[in-house]
Formats: structure tokens, C-alpha cells, sequence
């Protein structure tokens, strides 16, 4: 078998697509947070692109997509030891190519799957900022992407009970991503506690443009996310790649118009904000779709994501930026949107057999029973994630190992944990300010009362 250069170039540059998302994410996060913890906020994604990939391929992969020819074990969890990572060009077929007709290495797809892993741990860090410490954030991320995320990219997306037996839809991870992510948010935050102050401080936007720049690369970014979970270049792909766009825009729009009406002034980390929301909703259900009830999905989107922040004020969880009421509602929205809008037309891996395959949705005559599969695979990754989440949480908690002190919290958690600042806020030495960091000599002044310059300043 010969390797198909295209359907292989495509996934390549699509999976440096979505790493690109996590940068961005580290942007958007990070305009989002107070100065003090910004660089902490980003140093958990980044932290994410360390860990994560080289856990993957040692054994979150092989878990993942791995065949387990134990009785029923393969529809919870993969095989350990088909991809070990020791794989060379010359091993077997099963190895080189994915899939009989797709000419894909599997080390493509495993590279693709591996920024899928990175950007959903990374995901649950905006929940926790300013308050939760480095190191207890390192030793979470592997312990929730071990017990977590790995089994349920499985059951998903590798064979498993939801995708394999279930028949629940989901093109590229509004279970497996969104909402997995916004329940572990959820259920880390819930053990972690509130920040200091809140909700009686103001805990605003340090940088509005990063805001949009994180988004903005995010929007890019999704691109390869959506349309590269393909896999190939098809019809399908040309749907998941425009209801990429449509869907982001329409739900940038739907969240405006809510922050519009409802506080009198748009803003623009509420547009990038529904931006993001609309790229959560659309995820599930890109490839699935037509372009249509794509921009129906995004509105709903930015319109129920940007009142489904205000709950945590109404139920009392500190969910710093609003993990938990984008990605995890967000997710939500566009995995239940299946049951009403997937249709063969787009996919042909609809068959509308319930015991083949997944059913067109309800309208376009498929009845209820998507719905019922979408409701049922998401409540299972929902309940799993967040109770294992809280479990991983109360043992760093036990173990003293979760928050950061009091002080650290107060005076900035970028010098307590880091050692270092994003902004250099110390004010020039001298009594001659600016003269002085322009070179200019602080001490005396000419005679005619202008300051001294320095030699190497004069030239």
C-alpha cells in the first residue's frame, strides 16, 4: 500500500493547526486574567504541550485507539502495548497506514489525536486561575488525562461503548473535548474554593487585546480541529471547514446582541468570548450538518453561553473564565444539536439503522433516538469527569498540595510560583525618571538648567 500524500499532507498541517490553538488558548486565557497571574495562566498550557505529548506517546495513544481482543474490555479502554510508541517505518501495515483506503501513517493520526489530548487538559486551567499551584496543577493534568481523558477519547472515538455501541455522534470533541473539560473544570473548582475576594472584587480583563488574539488564533486554528477530523479530503470535509465559519460568526453575533441588549454596550471580549462558544457548539457537529442549521447552532450558542456565565454567580462556584459556562454548556448545545440536525445528506456514516449506526435527527425524520443516544453518552462523560476530577482534586488537597497560601494569593501568584512577572512595574531608580533610563545623567544640570547627557548617550 502506498501512502496517500494528500490525505497525509492535510492531516499534517491540520494537526499543526490545533497546536497552534493551544498558544492561542494560553493568549485568551491569559488576556482574561488579572496581571499578576498571567504568566501562570499561561504557563499551564504551555505546561500542557511538555506533558501531555510525550505521555501520549508512551501510552495515552495505544490506550486511546489501541484494539483490546479481551472480552468487552474494548469498549471501555484500549490496548496497552499495539501502540507502545517503539513503532518503526518497517514494522507492519497495521502500523503505517490507518484504514484500508485512507493511505494515512498512523503516526499522523497519532500526532493529530496528541493536540487533541494537549488543548483539553489544557482547557481546564482557566477555571483555576490565580489560586491553584503550579506544581498540584502538573500533577492533576497527568493524573486527569490518565484516568479521564484517555478512556473517554477511547469510548468515544477509538472503539468504545459511546461511538462503538451507543451510536452517539461526535465529529471532533464536543464530548470528548468540551465537555469532558468544562466537568472536570467544574468538579476541580468545587474542591479548590473560591479566589480571594470574590465575588465582592473586580476581577476584569488585564489585556482586552490579547483577548481577541488568543481568539482570534483559536478561530484559525479550529479549522484544522473541525475539518481535519476527516481525516481525508471530501465533501464532508468542505461542510465541517464552512460550518466552521458560519457557526463561529453566527454565535460572535448571538453573544453581541445579548451583551447589547442586556447591558446597553458590546464589548469586544463578549464577541471573541461567542466566538469561542461557537466554535465549542459547532465541534460535535460540523461534519454532520448542513451550513444552515450550522448558523442556527452558533447563535443559540452566544446566546445561551453568554447568560450561562452569570450562573456561577447565581449558584456560587468560582469559575474564573468561564470554563464551565462555555465549553462545558457550549458542548452540550452542539452534542444535543445532533439529535435534531445530523442528516445523511452531509455524512454517509448516518445510516438511520438503530443497530448499525447513528439515525438522521429529528428534523429530518429520524425521531427522537439521536437525541436520546447524544443525551446519554454526553450525561455518562459529564458524571465520569467531574466526579473523577474531584477525587484527583481532594488528594492534592490532602496532600497540601492544591492552593496557593494566602499571601502568595493576594501579592500575585506570577512571582510566588514563577519568580517572575509579566510587567515590570517598579519605578525608575533615581530622582531623574525617564532622564535617567534614557541614559541621562540624574545627578546636576548645565548651566543653561538643561539636564546633563552622558557621553555614550551624546555620542
Amino acid at each position: 500500500m502506498e501512502i496517500n500524500t494528500g490525505n497525509t499532507a492535510w492531516l499534517l498541517l491540520s494537526s499543526a493547526l490545533v497546536l497552534l490553538m493551544t498558544p492561542g488558548l494560553a493568549l485568551f486565557y491569559g488576556g482574561l486574567n488579572r496581571s499578576k497571574g498571567v504568566l501562570n495562566m499561561m504557563m499551564m498550557s504551555f505546561s500542557c504541550i511538555g506533558l501531555i505529548s510525550v505521555l501520549w506517546v508512551v501510552y495515552g495513544f495505544t490506550l486511546a485507539f489501541g484494539t483490546n481482543d479481551s472480552a468487552g474490555l474494548n469498549n471501555v479502554i484500549g490496548s496497552f502495548s499495539q501502540y507502545f510508541g517503539t513503532g518503526t517505518s518497517g514494522i507492519s501495515e497495521e502500523w503505517l497506514f490507518l484504514g484500508a483506503g485512507t493511505g494515512i501513517p498512523t503516526y499522523a493520526f497519532m500526532v493529530f489525536q496528541m493536540m487533541f489530548a494537549i488543548i483539553t487538559v489544557a482547557l481546564i486551567s482557566g477555571a483555576v486561575s490565580d489560586r491553584m499551584k503550579f506544581g498540584g496543577w502538573v500533577i492533576f493534568a497527568l493524573a486527569w488525562f490518565t484516568l479521564v481523558y484517555v478512556p473517554v477519547a477511547h469510548w468515544v472515538w477509538g472503539g468504545g461503548w459511546i461511538g462503538g455501541k451507543l451510536h452517539a455522534l461526535d465529529f471532533a470533541g464536543g464530548t470528548a473535548v468540551h465537555i469532558n473539560a468544562g466537568a472536570a473544570a467544574l468538579g476541580l473548582i468545587l474542591v479548590l474554593g473560591k479566589r480571594a475576594g470574590w465575588p465582592r472584587e473586580s476581577f476584569k480583563p488585564h489585556n482586552v487585546p490579547f483577548v481577541a488574539l488568543g481568539a482570534g488564533l483559536l478561530w484559525f486554528g479550529w479549522f484544522g480541529f473541525n475539518a481535519g477530523s476527516e481525516l481525508t479530503v471530501d465533501g464532508t470535509t468542505v461542510f465541517a471547514f464552512i460550518n466552521t465559519q458560519v457557526a463561529t460568526a453566527a454565535a460572535l453575533l448571538g453573544w453581541v446582541v445579548v451583551e447589547w441588549i442586556r447591558d446597553g454596550k458590546p464589548t469586544l471580549v463578549g464577541a471573541s468570548s461567542g466566538a469561542v462558544a461557537g466554535l465549542v457548539a459547532i465541534t460535535p457537529a460540523c461534519g454532520f450538518v448542513a451550513p444552515l442549521p450550522a448558523v442556527v447552532i452558533g447563535l443559540i450558542a452566544g446566546a445561551v453561553c453568554a447568560l450561562a456565565v452569570g450562573l456561577k454567580y447565581k449558584l456560587g462556584y468560582d469559575d474564573s473564565l468561564d470554563v464551565v459556562g462555555v465549553h462545558f454548556v457550549g458542548g452540550w448545545i452542539g452534542s444535543l444539536s445532533l439529535g435534531f440536525f445530523a442528516t445523511s445528506q452531509v455524512n454517509a456514516a448516518i445510516n438511520g439503522d438503530p443497530g448499525l449506526g447513528a439515525s438522521e435527527g429529528l428534523f429530518y425524520g429520524g425521531g427522537l433516538a439521536q437525541l436520546g443516544r447524544q443525551f446519554v453518552g454526553s450525561a455518562a462523560v459529564t458524571v465520569y469527569s467531574l466526579v473523577i476530577a474531584a477525587l484527583i482534586a481532594f488528594v492534592i488537597k490532602a496532600a497540601k498540595g492544591l492552593r496557593v497560601s494566602d499571601e502568595a494569593e493576594i501579592t500575585g501568584i506570577d512571582v510566588a510560583e514563577h519568580a517572575e512577572s509579566a510587567y515590570d512595574t517598579s519605578p525608575s531608580t533615581g530622582s531623574a525618571g525617564a532622564f535617567a533610563m534614557a541614559g541621562i545623567t540624574p545627578s546636576g544640570s548645565s548651566a543653561d538648567g538643561k539636564p546633563s547627557v552622558s557621553e555614550k548617550v551624546a555620542g
